[in-house]
């Protein structure tokens, strides 16, 4: 792919996934339906993983429209198992996806603490504003108080300024001295970092974390690796990467080849920065998603994600 782009050509591009052209909705939920009655799974995938979002929305109410019933449940009923839940995360509304994913990270035993950063890292208080408000419509629960009652100390802290990110400004040479003092004493002081790292934007953040590095002599991974421990230090982790390059860090992410982590964050983010995120896939492990995609699934799952992904690069 080629980095020397202008910002301006760039904008707007970052997805994979773009309206589909001469797009009619009633026809679409009629070809659903047909593909729904013979169990074609293949028709499905080409037509879901083809048009963005705001047109699978008109499908879906067209679809209902004309058959009276959901298309997601229509969709439960003919599938299932992975290529079930990827069809499904195409449906939904971008919020209901995050407030699904945040959902099934805090299920069952334990927290999948890192679904949970990568989410409140990568998105933007506005984003993550309108999660929370479809939490409450989905789940009849608080996100903020779920957030609390599943982690502890700093970390709990830490996830909540995250959710709520304040938007403050402050100079760059009083939050590097604010940042380097917090690390002096013989415990690292957690405050400065969460109010800092939570409530400024990333240009400005930048700036510090380069500041911090000159001053320190060390990278800023490794100041949190060597001062920190536990939960908090990995969310400061994935934040830094967060602020630095997000999207190394969801390529990091995707080479896991773990199913829910592909599915997740290849649909969240097809509209908006998955070219960026292959880029970054292919510089970070030499192959391209889209054949590495091809070592891992297969069938009608394989054509949905290559699908999404769009082409080889």
């Amino acid at each position: 792919m080629d980095e020397n782009f202008s910002s301006d050509m760039w904008w707007g591009t970052l997805g994979t996934i773009r309206p589909f052209p001469n797009f009619h909705p009633d026809r679409d939920a009629a070809d659903i339906q047909a593909a729904l009655e013979r169990k074609d799974a293949a028709a499905l995938v080409r037509i879901l993983t083809n048009r963005n979002n705001a047109q699978r929305q008109a499908v879906a109410q067209s679809f209902q429209d004309q058959t009276k019933q959901d298309l997601s449940g229509a969709l439960k009923k003919v599938l299932s198992g992975e290529l079930e839940e990827l069809l499904l995360q195409l449906v939904m509304l971008p919020e209901q996806l995050e407030a699904q994913r945040l959902k099934a990270a805090m299920a069952g035993l334990g927290t999948d603490e890192e679904t949970l950063l990568e989410i409140l890292c990568s998105r933007s208080r506005k984003t993550l504003q309108e999660v929370a408000a479809v939490y409450r419509q989905m789940y009849k629960k608080d996100l903020e108080k779920e957030l609390k009652a599943e982690t502890s100390g700093d970390f709990a802290r830490l996830v909540v300024a995250l959710l709520n990110k304040a938007a403050t400004a402050g100079s760059v040479q009083t939050d590097v001295q604010a940042l380097a003092a917090s690390l002096s004493g013989k415990k690292a002081e957690a405050g400065p970092w969460i109010n800092i790292l939570t409530s400024r934007d990333s240009d400005h953040l930048d700036k510090v974390l380069m500041e911090l590095e000159l001053e320190t002599g060390q990278t800023v991974d490794q100041l949190v690796e060597k001062r920190f421990s536990g939960d908090f230090r990995l969310g400061l982790r994935v934040l830094v990467q967060c602020i630095q390059n997000p999207e190394v860090y969801l390529a990091q992410r995707l080479l896991t080849m773990k199913t829910s982590l592909v599915q997740g964050i290849m649909v969240s983010h097809s509209e908006e920065d998955l070219l960026r995120i292959r880029a970054a896939f292919l510089r970070l492990s030499g192959s391209s998603l889209y054949s590495t995609l091809q070592k891992h699934f297969k069938g009608e799952q394989l054509l949905a994600l290559q699908a999404i992904c769009r082409s080889e690069d």
